[in-house]
């Protein structure tokens, strides 16, 4: 089976081909060593940065927006939300804070994105 990626790990975009052979992955088009790693891992163990919301009590804003601090294996991603949705933050927040530690068992922290003042 062969899979056509475009590779994101750098701004040329290169068209990559991965070909699973019977002795392992052989991988073309890549530009860079971090095109040819990418398109592996992409093909063996998909990763995403999770961004999202978390509700927020007492602050100027009813959202603050947060995201995990490392990738997070590409099929957790519905199961962290679900554990993401229970969560309801006091204000004040500060940038970078720990809203939520080792999400599932993944390694990644949920982090918040920005500063969030107490509503007056």
């Amino acid at each position: 089976m062969i899979r056509d990626i475009t590779c994101i790990a750098c701004p040329l975009g290169c068209e990559i081909k991965v070909e699973d052979t019977e002795k392992g992955y052989l991988i073309t088009g890549y530009t860079c060593l971090r095109g040819k790693d990418y398109a592996l891992q992409e093909v063996t163990d998909p990763r995403r940065i999770l961004t999202t919301t978390v509700a927020v009590e007492g602050g100027v804003l009813p959202l603050l927006p947060v995201k995990t601090d490392k990738a997070i294996p590409k099929d957790m991603i519905f199961k962290c939300m679900e554990e993401i949705n229970k969560i309801k933050v006091k204000a004040p927040i500060s940038l970078g804070d720990v809203i939520l530690e080792n999400i599932l068992n993944t390694g990644a922290n949920l982090v918040a994105c920005r500063n969030l003042d107490v509503r007056k």
